[in-house]
């Protein structure tokens, strides 16, 4: 039952939280709105950059974690394989 009411806590923060995200992503769009129109793009440019930079982090990290996780896997596999391979040799003497 706690585990229970720290997700519908976690849920209710979560959900009264995107209305503040939403607010930056319509101030950003205007302040590239209107320099784009006064003939600057080079703020554009640097948001655009920003964004795909944040966009990336969570890949990486998965990525490095998922690669961490094969790794020790593949480690874990193959000393299995060679403990079963002792073993039969031990039995079938």
């Amino acid at each position: 039952m706690k585990k229970f009411g720290i997700i519908l806590i976690a849920i209710f923060l979560i959900l009264v939280s995107t209305e503040f995200t939403l607010a930056q992503c319509a101030m950003c769009r205007a302040t590239v709105e209107t320099n784009l129109s006064e003939g600057r793009g080079v703020i554009g440019t640097g948001i655009n950059f920003g964004i795909l930079y944040l966009l990336s982090a969570p890949y990486l990290l998965v990525g490095g974690l998922f690669l961490f996780w094969y790794r020790s896997a593949k480690k874990v596999r193959a000393e299995r394989l060679a403990l079963d391979k002792q073993l039969s040799d031990i039995y079938n003497k």
